[in-house]
């Protein structure tokens, strides 16, 4: 628990770095974004683990602040597609920038013999993860390509 309050405590200090006002929730629908690409508002929700409404409300605040695009879908009109505008792929950059650093900086004040086992360590973390189901757990990538069914950026296709 430690660990997890100390990556939320990086996180915050690294979003109060940049100059938007946003929340720690609206920072990781973005982060979402940004690893998952552009995708169907189900699949955000489903990515963040919340209802369909509470991404709708997430995503209308973060569009009205000029960080999200929503459009149609071009093969089904129906489908709204999400995906981070400029301003918005450059601000998750800043802040996994700074929070890059920050971490980089903790790391380094280690002993040698303890760094040395840290990533060891997380990498058989992440593993174990990825093998066990940790309260409905998933991978969001995986997840939100699965009920998206996007892979591509649907509004910008590759010739």
């Amino acid at each position: 628990m430690a660990a997890s309050r100390l990556i939320v405590a990086l996180s915050a200090r690294a979003l109060a770095a940049v100059d938007v006002p946003l929340t720690l929730p609206q920072l990781r629908s973005l982060v979402a974004l940004h690893a998952c690409g552009p995708i169907k508002l189900a699949a955000m929700a489903a990515t963040l683990g919340v209802n369909p409404s509470t991404a709708l409300r997430m995503v209308e605040r973060l569009e009205s602040i000029g960080l999200i695009d929503r459009r149609a879908n071009p093969d089904n009109r129906r489908e709204v597609v999400l995906r981070l505008t400029p301003t918005g792929q450059d601000l998750v950059d800043q802040v996994l920038s700074h929070r890059r650093t920050a971490i980089r900086t903790l790391v380094e004040r280690l002993p040698a013999r303890e760094r040395a086992g840290l990533v060891p360590a997380l990498r058989a973390l992440t593993a174990a993860a990825q093998t066990v189901d940790l309260d409905g757990a998933f991978d969001p990538s995986t997840e939100a390509d699965r009920l998206a069914g996007l892979v591509g950026d649907p509004l910008n296709p590759a010739p």
